[in-house]
């Protein structure tokens, strides 16, 4: 086969690996052993066996390096985050290990209140290096994009504020970034004892001067009994889908609402938690082609002991992600591999599933289809694991495994490429 001209050389090549390519070949993983990785202005042009290069790894990229047999997947995608806040609530975590519960802290003007006194305070630069920290957490871990939902401001200039860090964060780290609006997340100060008419000012002022400034790539809420009902909601998304914004869902964690099947009404992107998802939530989902977003994070910490419904997502095909939920009161978790590794072990998930969950699935669930696979074409964002196989990633508790941390061709993290 004839060797690209110099002209047309790829940015860089790596051999000697074992891909998780996450594509549907009938193989677990997608897996290809003894392979090799190109890439070129920041995609793939090159997933596959080394026999199958099209030339000699020289002539194809001045850049060849070897990963000595270790194990490469797509860059994990973090699908559901509440990274930007001020402060934090470890008091809260002390509270719930002497007796009180999630409920009891929030009717008692703490959690998510507690966070937005503190998020409100601080002006956008310390907003930005209180959250940076955590987003180099999860980058180090692996992870080349991340969604970050507001919900913390429940203000005009507190969200806006919210989702302009979010957005520098992703340029500052050289990420991708998918910022989400989450005003629906609890009732403000200012707005106590008027819960519709705090829906309404979201409805009317917030969502769209949020939709205005481009600053919302898709607009969650919090279907509870402790935050919004299901009209509620219902109310937000109508308006969310009038401005042209896709929407999410905070469904079913601590009681049965029917979250998973609103979120399916309005062609949600995902339903988050569904720990008392029904089956007919898990039908509605199926229907609509919605993601089940897994947060064995929150579970956790929260002692909860009402399992997703993960027998009947399986039987219907729906597609599962797993994320962090990083967030400052039910789940401060820094890695997505832990949670991938508690997904297996608390929710029986299969290490393929824990990791389609962390790629192609979470990229699903986000509304991106350019990422969480490696394939020509796709960005060009890839984790290099101190790992032989994909299983080790989900079967380690902790621990540094990421070798290098590749963000559309560009090293954003590890060790870099020997030159």
């Amino acid at each position: 086969m004839q060797e690209n001209p110099s002209n047309s050389r790829w940015d860089g090549l790596l051999i000697d690996c074992h891909l998780a390519t996450m594509n549907e070949t009938g193989t677990p993983f997608g897996a290809i052993r003894n392979a090799a990785l190109g890439w070129k202005d920041g995609r793939i042009v090159f997933a596959g066996a080394m026999s199958a290069l099209p030339g000699k790894p020289g002539a194809l990229s001045a850049h060849v390096q070897s990963a000595a047999g270790a194990c490469i997947t797509p860059g994990l995608v973090d699908c559901h985050t509440h990274l930007v806040f001020g402060g934090n609530r470890a008091d809260e975590f002390d509270q719930r290990l002497n007796g009180a519960s999630y409920q009891d802290i929030a009717r008692a003007g703490g959690g998510i209140v507690s966070t937005l006194k503190a998020t409100r305070e601080l002006d956008e630069a310390a907003l930005l290096a209180e959250s940076l920290p955590r987003a180099r957490a999860l980058l180090a871990d692996g992870v080349t994009t991340i969604e970050i939902k507001s919900g913390y401001g429940l203000d005009l200039p507190s969200e806006m504020k919210m989702l302009r860090v979010a957005r520098t964060l992703g340029s500052t780290l050289g990420i991708g970034v998918r910022t989400t609006f989450l005003g629906a997340h609890a009732l403000p100060p200012e707005f106590a004892g008027r819960q519709d008419e705090y829906v309404a000012h979201i409805c009317d002022v917030l969502l769209p001067e949020v939709a205005r400034s481009g600053l919302a790539d898709a607009v969650d809420a919090f279907c509870e009994t402790i935050a919004f009902t299901p009209a509620q909601t219902r109310q937000v998304f109508r308006q969310a889908r009038a401005l042209g914004l896709p929407v999410k869902l905070h469904a079913d964690q601590l009681s049965d609402l029917g979250g998973a099947a609103l979120s399916a009404e309005f062609g949600g992107l995902s339903a988050d938690h569904i720990e008392h998802t029904s089956a007919a939530g898990v039908r509605a989902m199926a229907k609509a082609g919605t993601v089940a977003v897994l947060l064995p994070g929150a579970y956790y910490a929260l002692r909860d002991t009402t399992l997703p419904p993960i027998a009947a997502l399986r039987e219907h095909g729906v597609a599962m992600a797993v994320a962090t939920d990083l967030n400052p009161g039910t789940s401060p978790l820094l890695s997505l591999r832990l949670a991938m590794n508690m997904a297996c072990t608390l929710f029986r998930l299969t290490p393929e599933e824990a990791l389609r969950g962390t790629t192609v699935n979470a990229a699903r669930a986000l509304g991106i289809n350019d990422r969480g696979r490696l394939a020509c074409g796709m960005r060009a964002d890839f984790t290099i694991w101190d790992a032989a196989a994909p299983a080790d990633l989900c079967y380690w508790i902790g621990g540094t495994l990421a070798r290098s941390v590749i963000s559309a061709g560009v090293i954003v993290a590890g060790q870099a490429f020997e030159q």
